[in-house]
């Protein structure tokens, strides 16, 4: 991976911008208006440069729009300088719309998701984060053996399946911590979960990585390009400290939008790397809790490392764009924007995509002979209530049927081997066999 370039140094530019009155002129041509894109001086250097000008005094310019802007946040660099973000109208249209997209209902056509799909939705995303998060940091399993391996709850066979397994109960617990505040030791109870029997150094999980533990992180095991050093281990406890009180607003700043606060915290973790491993998985996880303890519900529901994995370099240079250009988080956010908004058209089109194969069941249910209407309308609620108990007396009241009729269809289904029938008390109760499309699909 080749590192981006710093920019010039600003002050001097800006002072020679300002002596020679072409800041003045500029800022008349312009009416302050940069170009659209928040370009590092890495991409910049590419594009055309205004007439009259070079791309020193452009690049300048745009720099100091972005200066004024600006707003501190207490997250220190190891040069203690400070971070700072500013929003743009871009951001603040991103904001918009995932505001919009996170309330009300998700729905399936014309309905609501009921509990039971909605829990089937929740832990299929749950297991595509603990894949994919996992996955950015090295894990190799397929995610046909991954989702075996939670679905069925056998034993972790290697470190890529335990790596994987921690995640999941990491993102399992997250769901229920959403409520309390963040604590340096509520941080290092995820670590743990997320590193179990997972490190080189089984006593690292759950605490600050020691000053012996020299880290510095380089893009890829296989390319030796040193992409950050963080801040000496002597730092950490004040800096988690910090951190806390910014996740927690208790930081003085006053109100910094959530999903920005949520973003910076991904950051700040990433940043301050304090454990020996595991620190990307940690800052996904702490954006996770973030989100979901500022209300935005909808993020049970999507993966962003999903995103993130298929376009990795991406966001390895959002910290490193971020870190060359004076602290500017506008970077980084900007593209975790990006990525939230994939998550959440991909959540969408999976909706989509999932209405319509019931829809295509449905059509088919309804043309396969061997099925009166009431059995046919019996399997079109389990498909959408995969969850839920039949028994013979309420399908007799809701089709207004004889006792024997109601038992007939329903046992005639349990010997096509489309529902299973146990014993509850002293009555039967009927229920969808597991895999209810695919024993459809049989038929």
């Amino acid at each position: 991976m080749k590192l981006p370039l710093k920019p010039p140094p600003f002050e001097k530019l800006f002072a020679d911008l300002v002596q020679s009155g072409k800041y003045l002129e500029l800022s008349e041509r312009f009416q302050g208006n940069a170009p659209k894109k928040y370009l590092h001086w890495d991409q910049l250097r590419h594009r055309q440069v205004p007439d009259g000008l070079n791309l020193e005094q452009w690049w300048c310019f745009i720099k100091a729009q972005r200066v004024t802007a600006s707003q501190k946040i207490t997250l220190l660099d190891k040069e203690r300088s400070s971070f700072n973000y500013h929003i743009t109208r871009s951001i603040s249209e991103e904001l918009h719309g995932i505001d919009m997209k996170s309330g009300g209902s998700i729905q399936m056509g014309d309905k609501n998701i009921d509990p039971q799909e909605r829990n089937k939705y929740i832990v299929r995303s749950l297991i595509e984060e603990a894949i994919t998060s996992s996955q950015i940091e090295g894990a190799s399993t397929t995610r046909l053996v991954a989702k075996n391996l939670i679905h069925t709850g056998r034993k972790p066979k290697d470190r890529s399946e335990k790596m994987i397994l921690n995640n999941y109960r990491a993102m399992e617990s997250i769901r229920k911590l959403r409520n309390k505040r963040l604590t340096q030791q509520l941080v290092f109870d995820l670590h743990e979960i997320i590193t179990r029997e997972t490190l080189d150094e089984p006593t690292a999980a759950g605490r600050f990585r020691k000053e012996s533990e020299d880290i510095k992180v380089y893009w890829s095991e296989e390319e030796d390009t040193l992409v950050h050093v963080p801040p000496h281990a002597s730092e950490l406890p004040w800096r988690m400290k910090k951190m806390c009180e910014f996740a927690n607003a208790e930081d003085g700043l006053g109100f910094i939008h959530p999903v920005i606060r949520s973003i910076i915290l991904h950051f700040w973790l990433a940043y301050d790397h304090p454990f020996f491993d595991g620190n990307g998985r940690t800052a996904r996880a702490l954006f996770y809790w973030s989100m979901l303890r500022h209300g935005y519900w909808l993020f049970e529901f999507i993966s962003v490392s999903e995103i993130i994995l298929k376009g990795k370099a991406r966001y390895v240079k959002a910290f490193l764009y971020t870190e060359t250009d004076r602290n500017d988080l506008n970077y980084f956010i900007i593209y975790h924007l990006g990525v939230i908004q994939r998550a959440i058209r991909a959540l969408h089109d999976y909706i989509a995509r999932r209405t319509g194969e019931l829809r295509e069941l449905e059509s088919q249910i309804k043309s396969l002979d061997l099925l009166n209407h009431r059995q046919r309308d019996l399997i079109d609620s389990a498909l959408r209530h995969p969850n839920r108990d039949y028994t013979v007396k309420g399908h007799q009241t809701v089709h207004n049927v004889v006792y024997q009729t109601a038992r007939t269809d329903l046992l005639e289904l349990v010997e096509l081997g489309l529902f299973e029938k146990r014993r509850r008390r002293r009555s039967w109760v009927f229920e969808p066999v597991s895999g209810l499309e695919e024993a459809l699909g049989k038929l």
